[in-house]
């Protein structure tokens, strides 16, 4: 191992008010920010997400189009239809194409880029 993942960096037009959006999505909290960026975490020196200020930012398109989605992230929930509801809430989208199925569905976040709130059910990885 040379290292190990330190934080995830969104590029955004406002760092402050995504890194709000994804430490209420998450359960993070700020860990500091500044005119260009903020990061929000739980305190230690890895599993963190900062959000650095891009000019001018344009945000990818979903599922296809001229700005590329490049990256997204999932975030696992117990269950979609309670979770759906809060993220709304928060100002996420869901977007278009997202048929809504059982294990995921997919969101664009404040600043336009694309997340999916997955179960445990849909995470390819884990035993039935």
């Amino acid at each position: 191992m040379i290292g190990r993942l330190h934080s995830l960096v969104v590029d955004c037009a406002e760092p402050r008010a995504l890194a709000g959006f994804y430490a209420e999505l998450l359960g993070l909290e700020l860990l500091g920010s500044g005119p260009d960026w903020a990061a929000i975490g739980d305190g230690s020196l890895s599993r963190a997400m900062s959000f650095h200020r891009v000019e001018p930012y344009r945000a990818p398109t979903w599922p296809a189009g001229p700005i590329p989605t490049q990256m997204h992230s999932d975030v696992l929930v117990d269950d979609l239809d309670e979770a759906e509801p809060r993220v709304l809430a928060l100002g996420a989208t869901l977007l278009d194409g997202s048929d809504k199925p059982v294990g995921f569905r997919v969101y664009a976040d404040p600043a336009g880029h694309p997340f999916c709130l997955v179960t445990p059910q849909s995470v390819p990885w884990t035993a039935p």
